[in-house]
């Protein structure tokens, strides 16, 4: 392929794209021929990205397959430097009943009610300009606590102590919790007991 050509096709494709996006841009040997030059990278099957892209492969394939997808419990406190724990997995909430897709990477899914799901839920730039959900310090929080069964209350209550630290307001924190009723009488205990 021509350097021309090879600069035009890449021209037509966005920073990151499936194979069918692609196909509509260029045709499939000319998108074969990018991919054998290194021009592009493939990420997850159909799913490639120019190579002279910024932003986190694995992040970006979880916006790609999951819009909704949420960044949420430990993951989200590491992010949000409330704990040091390095999660082997990356958490991710979707709401209920939505379809988790296959993802070539260590993901934890959990269903969150829908009715609930958006409450505290940010965007995170991950780079190529692509976006990815991440529930604030205080969504984060309320679901350590709520789900403290399968995460456990020592690392909850490290990351409220941390959060009081940094400056976190309390107020703020239970006006929150209101709408998770799990988790407003142990946060209410926790509280007392740290200030």
């Amino acid at each position: 392929m021509s350097s021309k050509r090879a600069e035009l096709a890449m021209a037509e494709l966005p920073d990151t794209f499936r194979f069918s996006e692609a196909l509509d841009r260029t045709s499939e040997r000319q998108l074969r021929n990018l991919l054998a030059h290194g021009r592009i990278t493939a990420l997850a099957r159909g799913l490639y990205r120019k190579s002279d892209s910024s932003g986190d492969d694995d992040l970006i394939e979880i916006a790609a397959k999951s819009p909704r997808a949420t960044l949420c419990l430990r993951t989200a406190l590491a992010r949000h430097d409330l704990i040091d724990d390095i999660p082997a997995a990356i958490d991710l909430a979707i709401p209920r009943g939505a379809w988790a897709p296959t993802i070539t990477i260590a993901v934890n899914w959990h269903h969150f009610a829908a009715s609930s799901f958006d409450i505290g839920r940010d965007s995170l730039e991950i780079g190529g300009g692509h976006e990815l959900g991440i529930y604030n310090q205080e969504r984060c929080l309320i679901d350590m606590f709520r789900l403290r069964h399968l995460e456990g209350s020592d690392l909850a209550n490290e990351a409220l102590r941390r959060w009081l630290r940094k400056g976190g307001q309390p107020s703020t924190l239970m006006r929150m919790a209101r709408d998770f009723p799990m988790a407003l009488k142990p946060l209410r205990t926790s509280l007392e007991v740290l200030l």
